[in-house]
């Protein structure tokens, strides 16, 4: 495993809020994002838009360089993304708090790690509304670095910018 992954495996979560995307029971006082979008129609476009999520397409096609320690589908795995060039890329590691993979509603979550920008929880869901499939996003964050807090809105601007190519990228993948 890529020493940096390793690094982060045993790293403590930026918040103490975790799973919360999975109850719903978000914390008071946070950043909350939602986007829910349908996507697709129909069995295989539910297949391929569950097996994008699982396999990070959303972040890498949102510009993000991503190495991960397994799929986001395992529980505990490490992904780390970059944003913007190296080496002064933006770091942003996370580890998967939980996942769903069977059933009429898949997905994941993942939490900051030290380092991360921000301080949360994202969750990335794909579920069937009778023929229709639908891919969901929840965050709350609080921003955690001098930068972030210093760039407030900007950061807010780059999160909603993220929020909707994600969206457009399980789409795209829901689509063939």
């Amino acid at each position: 495993m890529d020493p940096r992954l390793a690094a982060l495996t045993d790293a403590p979560f930026t918040y103490a809020e975790v799973g919360a995307t999975r109850s719903g029971e978000l914390p008071a006082g946070v950043h909350v994002a939602r986007r829910r979008a349908v996507v697709g129609r129909g069995d295989d476009a539910f297949d391929r838009a569950v097996a994008a999520v699982f396999d990070w397409a959303p972040q890498r096609n949102a510009g993000l360089r991503v190495r991960a320690s397994g799929p986001a589908s395992e529980p505990g795995a490490v992904v780390l993304m970059t944003a913007g060039l190296p080496p002064l890329g933006l770091r942003i590691p996370c580890r998967v708090v939980w996942s769903q993979t069977s059933g009429d509603r898949q997905g994941y979550a993942y939490g900051t790690l030290p380092g991360h920008p921000e301080s949360g929880e994202e969750s990335f869901v794909v579920s069937r509304d009778g023929a229709d499939v639908v891919f969901e996003m929840v965050a709350f964050s609080r921003l955690a670095t001098r930068a972030a807090r210093l760039g407030g809105p900007v950061s807010r601007v780059l999160q909603a910018v993220a929020l909707t190519r994600y969206t457009g990228a399980v789409r795209r993948a829901a689509r063939g």
